[in-house]
Formats: structure tokens, sequence, C-alpha cells
């Protein structure tokens, strides 16, 4: 093939399964009203099952059900005839793909599903077919055809199925309100999980890694200090442990631009006071919002104080970073 029929054929496909996507709006009618009903009202799972290429979109439109606040798993019928089918409860829902409704592993175990009591939704590609004939709610997903030349490859059928999936799982997620907190609460290891969920607790340097000076000491104590911890930067307390300011290495770097006395003056003399803090129970994303908007420049470390402004804690923009609070 040149190359041109080859990037003619790659938008011929395109554009049939868009054609096949499009035509999907018209069939969004009472029935896919009725199926998420049926789900919002169920008391337990949505048991997705397909096979084949059926079955690979089914697992996709468990997971993403799943993580948008409707509990669900992905049945493989060949299994459910063998066992699997113990999985499932009165009290589920069976989403059930088949584009010709007559996939013989999904009608076996309609029987089974009937018994248990179990209501089925069916996803398919023929209205007169032993799985709709079998179902409580039928949603289309017919196609006009495939892209594959042959005719033989799902290919818009399975892009039709995946979209209506989406629809389900979107229309389920706006009708409990799901929010970005639900959702990160499902993805804990993702980076918004990480935005959402991690703390200034979870992050910051406490105990023996927090920098804590007295006011009386002198600059190069301080020195001592920020150098054996790491940070950069050192909290300045008083006997109560309550912050009075910070200082950091690049004060003191440019303090020794005036000499070497420098060295020998109280920390108190030359800290920062009243440095913008942050408590515990914030979100990581809170602080690195604070120090990035910092006026009259970002900072890049701020003290942790408790509700009594005791110095418990120091955060480094480092930390969030490599946290992926970005």
């Amino acid at each position: 093939m040149t190359t041109d029929k080859i990037l003619d054929q790659a938008r011929e496909v395109l554009a049939i399964e868009a054609a096949a996507i499009e035509a999907l709006a018209s069939r969004i009618n009472g029935h896919f009203t009725a199926a998420v009903n049926m789900i919002l009202e169920c008391k337990g799972r949505v048991v997705v099952t397909g096979m084949g290429k059926s079955g690979l979109i089914g697992k996709k439109i468990a997971a993403t059900f799943a993580s948008t606040g409707t509990p669900s798993f992905f049945l493989h019928p060949a299994e459910g005839i063998h066992g699997d089918l113990g999985m499932v409860t009165s009290y589920d829902i069976v989403v059930a793909i088949s584009n010709s409704g007559e996939t013989a592993e999904i009608i076996s175990i309609l029987p089974t599903l009937k018994r248990i009591g179990v209501p089925v939704i069916s996803m398919c590609g023929r209205s007169n077919s032993t799985l709709v004939n079998n179902s409580e709610v039928f949603l289309d997903i017919s196609v006009e055809k495939e892209a594959c030349p042959l005719g033989l490859a799902p290919t818009a059928s399975t892009t039709a199925t995946l979209a209506m999936g989406d629809a389900l799982a979107v229309a389920l997620l706006s009708s409990r309100k799901f929010q970005p907190e639900d959702f990160a609460l499902f993805h804990p290891g993702g980076s918004l999980g990480r935005k959402l969920l991690l703390t200034v607790e979870n992050v910051m340097h406490t105990g023996e890694d927090n920098p804590v000076v007295a006011p009386d000491k002198t600059v190069k104590e301080a020195l001592f200090t920020i150098t054996a911890k790491g940070l950069g930067v050192t909290s300045v307390v008083d006997r109560e442990g309550k912050l009075l300011g910070i200082l950091t290495d690049g004060d003191i770097r440019r303090g020794l631009e005036k000499g070497h006395d420098f060295l020998d003056k109280p920390v108190e003399s030359i800290m920062t006071k009243n440095p913008r803090t942050i408590t515990t129970d914030k979100l990581a994303a809170h602080a690195l919002n604070i120090m990035e908007k910092n006026k009259p420049r970002p900072i890049t470390v701020l003290p942790v104080v408790d509700s009594e402004k005791r110095a418990i804690g120091m955060l480094h923009i480092t930390d969030l970073l490599r946290q992926g609070v970005v």
C-alpha cells in the first residue's frame, strides 16, 4: 500500500467509528434512564460480563464504574458456569455485553441468573436476540458496519460499546453527586489522590529531623544546625518551643558578604520574623500553593506549627514535589 492509501484507510476507520458513536445519541432514551435508575437502586454491585473482545471492553466498563462510585466487578462468563457465578447475589445487577446477543457463554449463565433473581441489562447489537429477550433493559449498541474492511474484527461495535459504558458511568457519577475528593479516595496512588488526600502531617519533617535553635544562639551555631538537618533553614523558637522566626542558609550567605563578624551575631538579630506557617491538618497541595504564591517571591520552606504556635515541623518544597503534589 502507498502512504496515501494507508492514511486514507486510517481516516476511514476513524470516520466509521465516529459515526457509530454519534449514532448512539439517538438511542439515549427511556431504556437508558431505566438502566441508570436500576443501578442507582441496586443494593449490591454491578456485575459486568462479556466474552472475547466484548469481555475486554466489559473489564474497562467495570473498572470505570468502580472508580466513579458504582461498586462493580467483571465476571468472565466461561468461568461463571464453572463456579464463579457464586460471586453473584440477588442484590446485584448484571450488565451483559454481546454484539450478537447469542454468545454461547453468555446465554448459558442466563438461567442461573434468573434463578438467583438478578436483573439483567443487556448491551447488544440485535434487538431480537436471546440475550435481549431475557433482559429487563436493553441498550442498543448496534452499528451500521464494522471499521474492519472484512467486516469480521469487532472495531466500530466495541468502540460503541465502550462509549455507551462511559455514558452510563458518567450519568451515574452525576446522579450520585460524585466529587473529585471521592475520586481521589479510590485513586490514592494517582496524582489527584496525592493532591486531595495528602496532608502536611504526612510529608513534614518532625522530631529529630525538625531544625530548631534558640534566639540567643549565634549565627555560626545556627549554621551547624541548618547543615546537619539538610533543609536549608531552621526555626527560631523560645523556651516553650513557640516560633519566633526562621533563618535560612540564604540569609547567612547574604550576611557573610558584610564580613565574618556576622557569624557571631545572635540569631534573633537577623532572623525573619513572622514567617508564613502552616498546620498539620492542611492539604499538602495547599502548602504548595502558599509557597508558590508568596510575595514578593516564592518560598521553599514552611514551618509547621500547632494551635499554640509551637514549631513542630518543617516542610520543604522538594518533599512536595517528590510526592507528586504538583
